[in-house]
């Protein structure tokens, strides 16, 4: 699963940083058929890899814990490579600008990344099904392929119910007053406090939630699940139930706590860890899922998240800026073809993606290693003894294909974690000690977080990395394409960004001179010309003239705002209100802040 958590991560940014550009040489017909071709040779190689694994079982070549690794290994192998093949499908088939072509779409970045992850999902159900039979053979969990198949799917999904739930809010607040320009909402600051608490209320609320939606019923009616919780109450332990986990129809040996509160907290066991483990290795399991409780482990993994969205909104920038000032990508923004503009954004997304994979996979993952470490540890010292720990380890990696040996990027292998668990037995002191270490190491990394999330996003050497070196880069560019309206257009927005107000307004001038009827020119420098703060610098006679032509030119709810806006600076109220009220018709976005204009428009008229 949270291998699967990355995957996901990684297939929202991709569809997220893609620009649909115009419109795509491919037919959507022609699209279809790429897609379905695609599909085709990626269904055969995931049957021939699984096939391959499944063999040495009809050989009679026993399974020693090595192939058990490798079937894991296929499934990240083939994972990743259903990533590259969603990749081509945003950037080279055009799949965004054909999901924004479904009416009522547009407005709904919701419902254009569910129907995109449903892509993603087809392919991640596709390995599924064909791994089924090499599954059985491996850890004969005595389930059906339909169910094998459909287990996955109710498995990852609640991974995608924050996401999903976050834009929804995110689409429904575009639609509303608070949106537009200079909104709280619109600044770096007001969406790290905004997605901070509303992920930290989705943690408290979306266990009960999941619940329901794996179907987990209480352990009250059977002796094992009364045992177990009595032995909660006899620790104190505070949570909401304990649970029956269906999950691959029980079959699956694990446990699981999900609430960061004790309400709406709940522990999760599945059927065959109840069959196969004793009563003692049993209450050594909840012990270590009360580790995390103790320990508070739920909250960090909120502050991990916040701390890559933080790190990532100012990387994104600096990632920007630094490939827009190498020649050959300045000349790539000068291109208008869809097909330039899609590799553009490719290769911007690429540091991205590479930070996302280290952050994850290194940062965050060194934290849920030793996490798990303090809880097993944590288990040692509620049971007075790590034995059932280390007894219940061993049962688990016997019979779930011989994984003693095998280690994970969130988990130490078993044998690590018995190890640790013995050591514990002659070494009293290095429960403190290993606590002490996780604690250091928390403490290092918010400093080294919130230093460099701060300078990225807050500080000075974020406006230097930015603008400075990309200013200077464009106007390179400029004197070997002196002719070039892009380069002008792209020169004029860092003028502008930086509050080189009088810069900005000369070079949107200059572009004009170069292309009298370059739409997007013309509605920013009568933007400028009305709404500067140098009040020497505004025009609003020319704001209104250039606004006028911008809109004949392209009736777009950008430029009818911008020209409602000049109306109004000169005094033609009523026909500032038309024109916002046009521009909230043709709206696809912003919708609530155009409605703020018309309240502001209309007050004055009163």
């Amino acid at each position: 699963m949270f291998n699967n958590i990355i995957y996901f991560i990684v297939v929202l940014l991709i569809f997220n940083i893609n620009h649909p550009g115009n419109t795509p040489a491919n037919s959507l017909p022609l699209t279809i058929i790429i897609l379905f071709l695609s599909w085709l040779v990626f269904a055969g190689y995931c049957r021939w890899g699984f096939g391959s694994i499944q063999k040495r079982f009809h050989n009679g070549i026993p399974d020693d814990g090595g192939v058990t690794g490798q079937y894991q290994r296929l499934t990240v192998r083939l994972s990743v490579l259903a990533i590259f093949l969603f990749a081509l499908a945003t950037y080279l088939l055009n799949l965004k600008y054909w999901l924004e072509s479904i009416p009522g779409f547009e407005r709904f970045s919701v419902l254009q990344g569910i129907l995109a992850l449903s892509l993603f999902m087809f392919y991640l159900a596709t390995i599924w099904y064909f791994a089924y039979p090499a599954y059985q053979a491996i850890f004969k969990p005595g389930i059906t392929r339909e169910s094998f198949v459909r287990s996955n799917i109710k498995f990852n999904l609640p991974i995608l119910f924050p996401w999903i739930v976050l834009s929804l809010v995110y689409d429904v607040v575009a639609l509303s007053p608070w949106a537009g320009p200079g909104s709280f909402l619109n600044t770096t600051g007001g969406q790290i406090i905004f997605f901070a608490t509303f992920l930290t209320l989705l943690m408290v609320f979306l266990p009960g939630f999941i619940r329901y939606f794996w179907g987990c019923t209480p352990l009250k009616a059977s002796e094992k699940g009364r045992d177990l919780e009595a032995f909660l109450r006899e620790k104190g332990f505070k949570y909401r139930d304990l649970l029956n986990w269906p999950i691959f129809e029980g079959r699956m040996m694990t446990a699981g706590i999900m609430g960061i509160v004790s309400r709406y907290r709940y522990i999760l066991v599945t059927d065959s860890l109840l069959e196969v483990l004793s009563l003692e290795e049993l209450k050594a399991v909840l012990a270590h899922e009360m580790g995390h409780a103790k320990y508070r482990h739920l909250y960090f993994y909120i502050l991990f998240f916040v701390g890559f969205m933080v790190i990532s909104f100012g990387l994104f920038d600096v990632f920007l800026y630094l490939i827009y000032a190498h020649p050959l990508f300045i000349s790539m923004i000068s291109d208008t073809d869809s097909k330039t503009i899609s590799l553009f954004y490719l290769v911007l997304s690429l540091p991205m993606l590479l930070s996302l994979f280290v952050y994850f996979r290194y940062i965050m993952g060194f934290f849920m290693r030793n996490f798990e470490r303090q809880a097993d540890l944590y288990s040692a010292v509620t049971m007075g003894t790590p034995m059932p720990a280390i007894s219940a380890l061993e049962r688990i990696a016997l019979l779930s294909g011989k994984i003693r040996d095998l280690p994970s990027w969130h988990h130490f292998s078993i044998r690590e974690r018995v190890d640790t668990l013995w050591r514990a037995i002659k070494d009293p002191g290095l429960i403190k000690r290993h606590n002490r270490f996780v604690a250091v190491s928390f403490l290092v990394y918010l400093i080294c977080i919130g230093g460099l999330g701060y300078s990225l996003n807050f500080g000075p050497i974020k406006r230097h990395l930015n603008y400075s070196f990309f200013e200077k880069a464009v106007k390179q560019e400029i004197l070997k394409k002196p002719g070039n309206v892009a380069l002008y257009q792209t020169l004029a927005m860092i003028y502008h960004q930086t509050e080189k107000y009088e810069n900005a307004i000369e070079t949107y001038k200059r572009i004009i001179s170069l292309d009298p009827d370059q739409p997007e020119s013309l509605n920013n420098l009568a933007w400028l010309l009305v709404t500067v703060p140098d009040e020497g610098l505004r025009d609003k006679k020319r704001s209104l003239i250039l606004a006028k032509k911008a809109v004949l030119l392209e009736r777009s709810s950008v430029f009818l705002d911008t020209l409602a806006e000049a109306y109004y600076a000169n005094g033609f109220i009523p026909e500032a209100i038309k024109t916002i009220e046009e521009a909230i018709a043709v709206a696809k976005e912003n919708r609530g802040y155009y409605e703020k204009q018309l309240k502001k428009f209309s007050a004055s008229g009163d």
